[in-house]
């Protein structure tokens, strides 16, 4: 085989590896979604508000949890078993939901429980594929390789919101989840190859105990756990919080796509940022959220500012999911994305149990969200000034750690 034939077998297999990456995000980031599932679990099943976040907060933390054990076991198997366990869970997971006819428990064993830990091994065999093929331009490509997962609510809340609309029943929608993105996310996984060898230096990972007295993890975990706990409260109760702030319910359920657009754009956005400006990207995007957040709800009843706020608000989100793996791309190696990002994922995860059911719980006892708002606000300050004053000492850490690789 000629040079030329092999040079073209690897870009064919590379920009074939990062769609089918980008599409099995879009599968799994469907879960962004959930809200416009809501009313219809309030009003056909009796569900409290409540109870639908907490759904929602155990599928993100099952995800997070999940995450550990994946990238413990892609080191032993690759990441295409890993995206192949992904596909088969996530499926079994709506397919319980089914079966159990829309119960509480049904769903939260089916969809919190087994279809969270899906995501979980799926996201961290794209994430790594993605950082493997493409390790010069760390940030963008893992912008480009979870833009799917914050646009997927589009497709998802759309679709769904027509299926409604005409009449077509909620376990119904869930069946086609769990046979269609099922399927596809393992014929995505398929397309996981593995390049013909690794360019990235080996760096020593830490041991556990000693990443817990690492101020580096908690200080980048302080501003994952921020970031993600204000995202995770709107998007959770977005379409109910468009409805209480005026907003008319065609315009509170565009509000979904509107955010995940922002999501996708901000994940892409932001991998670029990171490139260029490195760790400092991680305040700003604290700084950004936490001035977006009561804006959009400052400016009560007025539709395009709610839909564009919404977008921003996604925007600030997605970077979350960028920013944070690339740092520890950076800091750790790429071994990292398997050992140590998982571990500072947690976080993510505590946040979704708590962010979407909080915010919930203040609606349920106050009749409004802003209390939840304003602490959110006041989380995200400290966490932008936290990570600020912190800066030089991580760029040193980064500097000295390329010299010791």
């Amino acid at each position: 085989m000629q040079i030329r034939d092999m040079v073209f077998i690897f870009h064919l297999k590379r920009w074939a590896m990062l769609v089918a990456v980008f599409l099995m995000q879009t599968c799994l980031g469907g879960l962004y979604g959930w809200s416009v599932f809501v009313p219809v679990l309030q009003k056909d099943y009796g569900f409290t508000r409540m109870q639908t976040q907490i759904v929602f907060g155990l599928t993100i933390a099952s995800f997070t949890i999940a995450m550990i054990l994946a990238g413990r076991l892609q080191l032993r198997i690759g990441a295409r078993l890993n995206g192949l366990i992904g596909g088969v869970l996530f499926g079994s997971g709506y397919g319980i939901a089914v079966w159990q006819q829309g119960q509480f428990w049904g769903l939260v064993m089916g969809i919190g429980v087994v279809s969270g830990a899906a995501i979980g091994f799926g996201y961290v065999a794209a994430l790594k594929s993605g950082m493997l093929w493409f390790p010069a331009h760390r940030g963008l490509v893992t912008g480009v390789a979870v833009a799917g997962f914050g646009g997927g609510a589009i497709l998802l809340s759309q679709v769904s919101a027509f299926l409604l609309g005409r009449d077509i029943g909620l376990l119904d929608i869930f069946s086609m989840v769990a046979f269609g993105y099922g399927g596809l996310i393992c014929l995505c996984a398929l397309c996981l190859f593995r390049p013909p060898e690794s360019r990235a230096v080996p760096v020593p990972q830490p041991s556990l105990r000693k990443l817990l007295y690492d101020r580096r993890f908690w200080l980048l975990g302080l501003g994952i756990f921020s970031g993600t706990f204000a995202g995770l409260l709107v998007v959770g109760n977005l379409k109910p919080l468009g409805l209480a702030h005026g907003v008319l319910e065609t315009t509170a359920i565009l509000s979904i796509s509107f955010f995940a657009f922002g999501n996708a754009v901000g994940r892409l956005t932001w991998g670029w940022v990171f490139d260029r400006i490195g760790y400092r990207s991680i305040p700003a995007n604290l700084l950004i959220t936490a001035v977006v957040i009561p804006a959009m709800f400052l400016l009560r009843g007025y539709t395009l500012a709610y839909l564009g706020f919404a977008a921003f608000v996604g925007f600030a989100f997605g970077g979350c999911f960028v920013v944070y793996a690339a740092e520890v791309s950076r800091v750790y190696g790429l071994e990292g994305v398997n050992c140590v990002y998982p571990l500072l994922f947690l976080l993510y995860g505590i946040s979704a149990l708590l962010g979407p059911a909080f915010g919930g719980w203040v609606y349920d006892w106050m009749g409004g969200y802003g209390a939840a708002i304003w602490l959110n606000v006041a989380v995200l300050f400290v966490a932008a000034f936290a990570t600020w004053s912190r800066r030089r000492d991580m760029v040193l850490a980064e500097a000295e750690l390329a010299e010791e690789a």
